[in-house]
Formats: C-alpha cells, sequence, structure tokens
C-alpha cells in the first residue's frame, strides 16, 4: 500500500523558466536511467526476493518508493522550467499571438518559442506539461528494466544502474547556472550513490553469491585468457592470480594454434576429470541448498503475500 505525501523529499525550486533545460532533464523522467527505470526495476525484482531474501524485498521495495519520490522531484522541477507554456496553450484567445510563435516572428527569448525549439511535443502533444519520455521524445520502455530473477545479479545490474544515472545527473548539471537547480540535482545525485552502497552491501551479505545462478564453471575453461590482438597488455585481468577464485590466469598466447591442436578445446592435454566430479557434486549441493532456501521459506497449505497485524493507533500519553 503507497501512501502519498504532498510534500516533496527535496524541495524543489527553479529560479526562472528554461524549457531547454527542462527537455534534458526528461532524460531523467522517463529515459533509459531516469528514475522512473530504476523504481520500476527495483519494484520488480523485489517480488522474486520475497521469499528466498525477505530482508532484500524490503531493501528493494523502500529503494525503489524512494526512486519513485525522486521521479516526483524530477516531474515538478520539469514543470516549473516551463512555468508559462501551459497557461498560454490554455489561451484560445491568444491564438494568433502562438501562432506568430510558430511562424518564427516572436522574439527569441519567448518562453513558448523556446519550448517549442526545444521540444515539440511540449506544445503539439503535453500541452505545457510532463510526460514519461526522453529528450528525444521517445516513451519510456519496460526494456529499460534489468530484472533476471537472481538477486545476485539483479543486485549487480542495480549497481550499473546507480552508477548511471549518477553520471547523467553530473553531465545535466553542466547544462544550467541556475543554483537551486544544482541544488536539486547534488542530492539526486548523491542518494545514487547511496543507493549504490546499500546494493553493494546487500550482496556482500549473500553467501556464494558467485558465481550467478546454482551450476558452478566448467573448470575446463575457467582460467583461460585468449590472447585476441597484437600486443596484448599484461594486467590483473590476465596473469596472476583470479580475484577470489584461488586459481591461477592461464594466459593463452596462441589461440588457434591452441584451437587446431585441442580439436576445438574438446581433448585438452590435461586430465580434468576430479575437477568435473567435485564440479557436479558441488552442483546437486547447490541446487539441493538453493531449492530448499526457498521450499523452506514458503508458508505451508494457503499462500498469503502479506500477514496483517493489529496495529495500536491510540496516541501516548
Amino acid at each position: 500500500m503507497f501512501h502519498h505525501v504532498k510534500s516533496l523529499q527535496f524541495n524543489a525550486r527553479v529560479s526562472r523558466p528554461d524549457p531547454r533545460f527542462a527537455n534534458l532533464l526528461l532524460e531523467q523522467f522517463g529515459g533509459e536511467n531516469g528514475e522512473l527505470a530504476a523504481a520500476m526495476q527495483y519494484f520488480t525484482q523485489a517480488f522474486g526476493a520475497k521469499v528466498p531474501h525477505p530482508d532484500k524485498y524490503d531493501m528493494l521495495m523502500d529503494i525503489a518508493t524512494e526512486e519513485f519520490s525522486h521521479l516526483e522531484v524530477v516531474g515538478a522541477t520539469i514543470q516549473m522550467l516551463l512555468k508559462g507554456v501551459n497557461g498560454e496553450l490554455k489561451n484560445a484567445a491568444d491564438s494568433s499571438d502562438i501562432m506568430q510563435v510558430l511562424n518564427g516572428r516572436a522574439a527569441q527569448e519567448n518562453i513558448i518559442h523556446e519550448a517549442l525549439t526545444a521540444n515539440p511535443q511540449f506544445v503539439m502533444i503535453t500541452g505545457g506539461g510532463v510526460t514519461p519520455r526522453n529528450s528525444q521524445g521517445i516513451p519510456w520502455c519496460a526494456s529499460y528494466i534489468h530484472s533476471n530473477g537472481d538477486l545476485t545479479v539483479d543486485l549487480r545490474s542495480n549497481l550499473a544502474s546507480e552508477s548511471r544515472a549518477k553520471l547523467v545527473y553530473e553531465h545535466l548539471m553542466k547544462f544550467t547556472d541556475d543554483p537551486y537547480i544544482h541544488e536539486t540535482l547534488s542530492f539526486l545525485m548523491t542518494r545514487e550513490v547511496a543507493h549504490y552502497k546499500m546494493f553493494e552491501a546487500a550482496l556482500d551479505s549473500i553467501p556464494n553469491n558467485f558465481p550467478p545462478g546454482v551450476l558452478a564453471a566448467d573448470p575446463r575453461y575457467t582460467q583461460q585468457v585468449y590472447n585476441l590482438s597484437d600486443g596484448a597488455v599484461r594486467g590483473p585481468w590476465n596473469e596472476g592470480e583470479m580475484p577470489g577464485m584461488g586459481k591461477e590466469w592461464v594466459f593463452v598466447e596462441q589461440p588457434l594454434q591452441q584451437i587446431q591442436e585441442t580439436e576445438g578445446q574438446t581433448k585438452l592435454p590435461k586430465d580434468f576429470s576430479k575437477e568435473l566430479t567435485e564440479t557436479q557434486r558441488e552442483n546437486k549441493n547447490m541446487s539441493a541448498e538453493k531449492s530448499a532456501e526457498v521450499k523452506n521459506a514458503e508458508p505451508k497449505g494457503l499462500a498469503q503475500w502479506s500477514s496483517y497485524e493489529a496495529v495500536n493507533t491510540q496516541a501516548k500519553a
């Protein structure tokens, strides 16, 4: 159950109308890395986390709800940046003046003309309002959402989402000199950092969170790094110990030769039978563990999403 409080989480303010920046800010309203995408992503991911990870469900729902509040802050800011557009378009008696603007005969500073040149949809479709579209006028799309049903995968997606959103806010701040908007964007940008650390901590609290899913990686092909370019640069990604794996990288200097000699890696020089047997054992154990994790958390009998407990609403003396 959602309860709307009409006060914004951050007191959004603008010094003056600016339809051009309002159009840019649409990226954080209906864009791929915007607040609506983040809210829907975390909201969707939460359903799959409810049974096996009720604590993470709570976190995802809290952050999703905050993202909806950020969407409101962004929408309110865009609407204030379009101040004057909506009212002028509603004045049918001034339609001749508007037509002059559309014909390009009005002064450059005219707010309607600015709105038209920034985004024709402001005056043609939305009537000076805000809709879930990006700065190109493309409607918001559910394909922006990453929800894979594996919480470790989803949390890693969320780390990337928060990183991208932070960068978008950084870039947006370069295109306005309004100090009030800078304050708002700085707040929103900083909350992306806070959410990043929350997701990072949540991921770290899940044991056996790598590799994603249930099945272990095939030991025959885990350590190889192929030299697929001239003058390959060596670094911790292709030499030394694999991070957290207790194994060494194997740098394949001549990949083509290796493929030919091993008949497409089907006849390797090393015998991996022992490792493969251990991997199969790990797969069975992990499969049973993950299955039991979910089944043991599911209530017996009638399935019910929420438990409704009596709440004492009596005011304390």
